[in-house]
């Protein structure tokens, strides 16, 4: 019985260690938290799966050429929080996006905010 016991606790301690480690997740490092950017332009791609969700943008810079910029979001269980869906993006669609952009200068970033053209706010 003092057997059982103590391969029941081993067990159980290896399962409440296991479940800390499935929680990890990878930081946010890599984004510049030094101040937001703000990007205004055409959804071409709206990827709504786990492990996270990307709004793709394209945006018409200034001597006319057109940079794609990849906007990681959160989980899917957390944009369903706050209001987004499957459905919420579409291409073609017109957005304003808050974000700590990338730290290697690559055109994306992780959103704070976006503003649908019909001026809806998500957080």
């Amino acid at each position: 019985m003092k057997s059982l016991s103590y391969k029941n606790l081993l067990l159980s301690l290896a399962c409440l260690l296991a479940s800390g480690l499935s929680t990890a997740h990878h930081s946010h490092s890599m984004f510049d938290h030094s101040g937001e950017v703000t990007i205004t332009g055409t959804v071409t791609k709206f990827t709504f799966r786990n492990p996270h969700v990307f709004l793709f943008v394209d945006v018409e810079q200034e001597n006319g050429g057109v940079v794609n910029y990849w906007i990681e979001m959160s989980n899917i269980p957390n944009m369903i929080k706050r209001g987004i869906g499957y459905k919420t993006f579409e291409p073609g669609d017109k957005v304003t996006v808050n974000m700590w952009k990338l730290k290697d200068g690559r055109p994306g970033g992780n959103y704070t905010t976006i503003v649908a053209a019909d001026g809806q706010l998500y957080d």
